[in-house]
């Protein structure tokens, strides 16, 4: 595949991968070319590590509990404590960013009693101080990464795929209600679409049979799931870092409490903004409420599409910080095992 088709590929396809017996050979077509070159370009993507897989990304709370939490660690012993993080199967990023809380990861699990007993476990035998950032709400929060953006002088976006759309309020529904809608038979479809489709050409086949269901009961339940916003999008997850986007900072601001919503959902509209959610702050120690995530190719990039939303937003008189991430110690997909699951 030539390096214009796997950009194409990669970018128009991060949303709405067609819910039909044969998906890439739909991709094909669109891309004129045929289905066994896609399917052999996104495994060759995937061993390459830009691609991380092709599924689900699922919205956060829906089938278990999640935090961020970071601890503040000695340099001397950042090796040893990030290898006591990432030893745990719940956590799923963990991140070295510039901060005195310099240690930065996500736990999921079936369970908020279960990330309550990870964080006491990894705050005894770290024996340093750590904050548990459980998530608000969320205004955009998809990492679906358009590459074409920041070839754009005008920060414009050329993606040309019409399924998905921007969810910048993301709270349609409460995550209690959306579970009420689930059944067993949907919990055991996200489970085995927590480590992506099979890269074949029916991939909806194969991950039928894994969980004892018809093709197209799973099709028809994918989509179901998307429509309730249990999925957020369906499609190729790419890494960023593989892509070239060697910079990224997660900005954390302090905002007034009573302009959090309107500040987040103006952010989360943004297209240079891949996440944008709010936390709690832990005073006196993180003053700060709402986080979001920029990417850039370096650091002057990053730096220069911060001060870009501050100027044109008016955000200039807000007290943010951009945490620049130093080392990735962990990156995974989250994974879940219990259709009892309850949120963060």
């Amino acid at each position: 595949m030539s390096p214009e088709l796997e950009l194409r590929l990669l970018n128009d396809w991060q949303r709405g991968l067609p819910l039909i017996e044969r998906p890439f050979a739909a991709l094909a077509q669109r891309l004129d070319c045929d289905e066994a070159e896609v399917i052999a370009a996104l495994k060759d993507l995937q061993m390459r590590g830009v691609v991380s897989r092709v599924g689900a990304v699922f919205r956060p709370h829906i089938l278990g509990a999640s935090t961020l939490a970071a601890v503040a660690c000695p340099d001397d012993r950042l090796e040893a404590v990030a290898a006591l993080i990432d030893s745990y199967p719940e956590v799923n990023h963990n991140y070295q960013r510039e901060h005195v809380y310099n240690l930065w990861f996500v736990l999921t699990a079936p369970t908020r009693q279960r990330i309550d007993e990870v964080l006491d476990e990894i705050r005894r035998q770290s024996r340093l101080p750590l904050l548990d950032l459980p998530m608000l709400t969320d205004y955009h929060i998809d990492l679906g990464f358009d590459l074409f953006i920041n070839l754009s002088p005008s920060g414009s976006s050329r993606r040309t795929s019409a399924p998905g759309h921007r969810d910048p309020a993301g709270n349609a529904l409460d995550a209690a209600v959306l579970r009420e809608q689930m059944d067993a038979a949907d919990y055991a479809l996200a489970a085995a679409l927590e480590d992506g489709l099979h890269l074949l050409p029916r991939p909806y086949a194969a991950l039928a049979v894994a969980c004892n269901m018809g093709e197209s009961e799973a099709i028809a339940r994918i989509g179901r799931l998307s429509e309730l916003g249990v999925i957020r999008r369906f499609g190729v997850v790419v890494r960023h870092q593989e892509l070239g986007y060697n910079a990224n900072a997660m900005v954390v601001w302090d905002v007034p409490d009573s302009l959090a919503n309107a500040v987040g959902r103006l952010l989360g509209g943004q297209p240079q903004v891949s996440l944008c959610y709010q936390r709690p702050r832990r005073l006196p120690d993180w003053p700060y409420n709402l986080f979001t995530m920029l990417h850039g190719r370096d650091r002057a990039e990053v730096l220069a599409t911060l001060a870009d939303l501050r100027t044109r937003l008016g955000l200039t008189t807000l007290n943010c910080q951009p945490l620049f991430s130093c080392r990735r110690f962990k990156q995974c997909g989250a994974h879940y095992s219990s259709p009892t699951a309850q949120a963060a």
